[in-house]
């Protein structure tokens, strides 16, 4: 039997252990998925609601559980995984609440003698492979959604986070959903893409790596099924000559270090107009040192580790990369005692006098590092916020809030903020541009992606 074991980043011992699951387990959980998805598909979009906000309410009644287990999996503050899980809950019942409108037929117009319309229908069965960083609020986007719009749907979570998927099956499985719509399995890699390649299969939603959505392409390429990529990025956020310091200090600083800098959306690049430039790095430089880079289960712990030693040896690489190429760090990691080569704990860090060839400028650097760059106005802040292979979220700092949002026109990017940053608002749709991925999820414009127009034509008299 092979097993996957979870190394938590805390002290490095086992937390646990699952087995992963053979070629046959892999086959009856593809087709139960297959045989469970030809009754829910036909049942009642009220129903189908009931059971979702039940799950909602049982999930929210093991708030201090879920947020204890994250800890431990992934190394987030105790005092910070309770917002995952308010999080998760905000956008499963917006989507929940929804559905009706979003999934219903769309009318086509009078026409004499006929009726006309647009009817979304069931995808199938969907697999959803999900990243360990945000474990529940990455599942979440697609899961509760595809089970709302008739959908069955299989969960492969990371390793590094096994149990937020159980968490997930036993909450449903108490809320009463019927066995086979919605299963959690652990897999690994060729079996994942094994399922990816099954017929059974129709849909794939994947949170990961550049390498990895490619990987997932391959898997699919010879069969016409749709793919939801989410696939990082390198965010950048702008403060123009009318910015309130203060806040933009304040925002920018924990978008570039919340969960260690663990995000997809999180703040990587960061230009400063010429006129605040001196004033916001030594506002930055002081409240990055305020952070207590620590065991994370502690409640004073505001910065934990990183998920392994293995991503933290590659975030010190690439900084050392940008430090060789000319970028200067501001953060003396002597004030973070705890950050030791060969362990997960790591220092923030800032580097200034940076440019945009430099790794920290150019590469995800899935970690508390960010890049901060003086430039000259809006047409140069602009030039250098596009010039990235990713484009995921970026972000403007200003009092014209007008003069904010036309910028918005001009930047590459999938998600686009005037006065805040690193947030998914479940209204809006999640998505990226160039390697940041492609697809949707979260708003009415999420469901279009879990189903299938179907037209219907009726001609009323003959």
């Amino acid at each position: 039997m092979n097993v996957q074991r979870t190394i938590t980043p805390v002290d490095g011992t086992v937390y646990c252990e699952r087995p992963l699951a053979s070629d046959t387990e892999l086959d009856a959980i593809l087709e139960r998925a297959r045989q469970a998805q030809r009754a829910w598909r036909n049942t009642d979009l009220a129903t189908r609601a009931a059971v979702c906000r039940r799950f909602c309410d049982l999930f929210e009644s093991k708030r201090d559980e879920i947020a204890l287990e994250l800890t431990w999996q992934m190394g987030r503050p105790i005092g910070y995984s309770p917002s995952e899980v308010r999080g998760t809950l905000e956008r499963a019942r917006y989507m929940v609440d929804i559905a009706a409108e979003a999934l219903a037929d769309v009318d086509a117009g009078p026409k004499d003698n006929f009726r006309r319309f647009v009817r979304r229908e069931p995808l199938g069965v969907v697999l959803t492979i999900a990243a360990w960083n945000y474990p529940y609020l990455i599942a979440v986007n697609s899961v509760v959604p595809a089970i709302m719009a008739g959908n069955t749907v299989v969960l492969k979570h990371s390793a590094q986070t096994p149990l937020c998927a159980e968490r997930f099956a036993e909450c449903f499985r108490e809320a009463g959903l019927p066995e086979g719509v919605f299963q959690a399995v652990h897999l690994s890699h060729a079996s994942a893409e094994r399922a990816m390649r099954d017929p059974r299969v129709d849909f794939v939603a994947f949170t990961g790596s550049v390498a990895g959505g490619h990987a997932v392409q391959h898997a699919v390429s010879e069969r016409f099924i749709g793919t939801g990529l989410e696939l990082g990025g390198c965010d950048p956020a702008y403060l123009r000559h009318d910015a309130d310091l203060a806040h933009a200090v304040e925002s920018l600083v924990d978008g570039a270090f919340f969960n260690s800098g663990q995000s997809c959306c999180g703040i990587q690049r960061i230009y400063v107009h010429e006129r605040l430039y001196d004033d916001f790095v030594a506002g930055a430089i002081e409240l990055t040192n305020r952070y207590v880079l620590g065991n994370p289960t502690s409640p004073d712990t505001t910065l934990g580790p990183v998920v392994r030693t293995a991503a933290a040896e590659q975030i010190r690489r690439q900084i050392a990369a940008s430090i060789a190429a000319g970028a200067m760090p501001s953060i003396d990691e002597r004030h973070f005692p705890q950050s030791r080569a060969g362990t997960p704990y790591l220092a923030p860090q800032l580097l200034l006098g940076v440019s945009n060839h430099m790794p920290v400028m150019r590469e995800e650097i899935f970690g508390p590092v960010a890049g901060v760059m003086k430039v000259g106005g809006d047409d140069e802040a602009v030039a250098l916020m596009n010039d990235s292979d990713f484009g995921l979220t970026a972000a403007v700092w200003t009092r014209d809030v007008e003069a904010g949002a036309a910028l918005g026109d001009r930047i590459a990017t999938g998600t686009f903020f005037v006065n805040r940053c690193d947030y998914l608002d479940p209204a809006l749709a999640w998505v990226g541009v160039k390697d940041s991925g492609r697809g949707c999820t979260l708003s009415r414009v999420g469901y279009e992606h879990l189903t299938r127009p179907k037209s219907f034509h009726i001609r009323l008299k003959t």
